[in-house]
């Protein structure tokens, strides 16, 4: 999408050396001009008013009104994209969460060490989610799934979900997505891992918060544990998670902390780690978010014939990831999340229905 002009953003921090030093790294991006820096939602109130910002950067926790009140006013009144700026703590990945689902496009994690330098690293990850945030679209209104859509148990329609495995990965939106989509599956659909693009430290909440919504059991990947049937198991941020077999199971793996496509965990990773999988059909599903990690994973996925599902257009907060991999050939098939369940339980029934004609001729 192109923007006519840079991209006006507004930061709303308590901390002068926060707002000082992410004004300075910010305003080195010429097609970022950064209007102001309010110390709390009432001066903010009064620049969104001077300037009307394309894209503001929110902290959570200030005086007289936290960022998570002041988000939910903003998306009544001035519906702007936003950027929570969170600390790590445990009660403020949890009010982040929170901001996502209240209409925050995306969340970053304010460093607790590091003085300076950390912030400055910082500001350099704000400006790829600026960019992202400046083209995103408003959340998409709920489409009505009927009661058909809700895939049946896949033992009642004679599938072992045992045979299966599925990964998916999502960046900016993809928490909504993602929520969306494990809240349409059955209990006993097959083992899942998942790459969302998240922030050290707010992973194991945004699993505990899809858990509530799930028939799955989700949790936060430990290293080591076991890809099962109606288990779904969550990237940590901060580190590369694959998968790898032996002694005749699939388990999780960390390496890495080195990002891959910018990112850690990257999608690409966890993606090309199933590529050469045997004994298992492979169902990849890529969703929402900004640039193309994971495009070129899917694509390798489906050349080694895995059912390959991207996000699309209509549903997407950016449509940017799944853009890309569909532009290379790497999606067969495209839909909302509310109905991927829908598709994959469809796809691997023809995919069986084959495997029995074949092996009846």
């Amino acid at each position: 999408m192109k923007r006519q002009g840079p991209i006006k953003v507004l930061i709303v921090d308590d901390s002068p050396l926060v707002r000082s030093i992410l004004i300075n790294v910010l305003s080195d991006h010429e097609d970022i001009h950064v209007v102001g820096g309010a110390k709390d939602p009432f001066e903010a109130r009064e620049l969104i008013i001077e300037f009307r910002p394309d894209v503001i950067i929110l902290d959570i926790a200030m005086p007289r009104m936290d960022g998570l009140t002041f988000l939910k006013k903003l998306m009544a009144h001035y519906p702007v994209p936003v950027i929570m700026c969170s600390g790590m703590a445990p009660a403020n990945s949890h009010a982040a969460l929170e901001a996502i689902e209240s209409g925050a496009v995306d969340v970053v994690a304010k460093p607790d060490r590091g003085g300076s330098v950390a912030l400055r690293r910082l500001g350099e990850e704000l400006a790829d989610k600026i960019h992202a945030a400046a083209v995103a679209l408003p959340a998409p209104p709920a489409i009505p799934v009927s009661a058909s859509a809700a895939p049946t148990s896949f033992h009642s329609v004679g599938l072992d979900p045992r045979r299966y495995l599925i990964v998916i990965g999502a960046s900016t939106g993809g928490t909504e997505a993602i929520r969306t989509l494990l809240s349409h599956v059955p209990a006993d659909w097959p083992p899942v891992a998942i790459v969302q693009h998240m922030p050290e430290g707010f992973t194991d909440s945004f699993a505990k918060r899809l858990d509530e919504f799930s028939r799955l059991t989700v949790t936060e990947a430990v290293d080591g544990d076991v890809l099962v049937p109606g288990r779904a198991l969550l990237a940590r941020g901060g580190i590369q998670m694959s998968v790898h077999s032996g002694g005749g199971q699939w388990r999780l793996r960390y390496g890495s902390d080195e990002p891959v496509n910018r990112h850690c965990p990257s999608v690409d990773v966890l993606f090309d780690s199933v590529v050469n999988t045997r004994g298992r059909q492979i169902v990849g599903i890529l969703l929402t978010g900004m640039g193309a990690d994971g495009a070129h994973g899917l694509l390798r996925l489906r050349q080694a014939g895995a059912i390959t599902i991207g996000q699309d257009q209509r549903s997407c907060v950016v449509y940017g990831m799944p853009k890309v991999a569909a532009d290379i050939g790497a999606v067969q098939h495209v839909g909302p999340p509310a109905e991927i369940p829908r598709t994959v339980l469809r796809l691997l029934q023809e995919v069986g229905s084959r495997k029995t004609a074949s092996a009846q001729a």
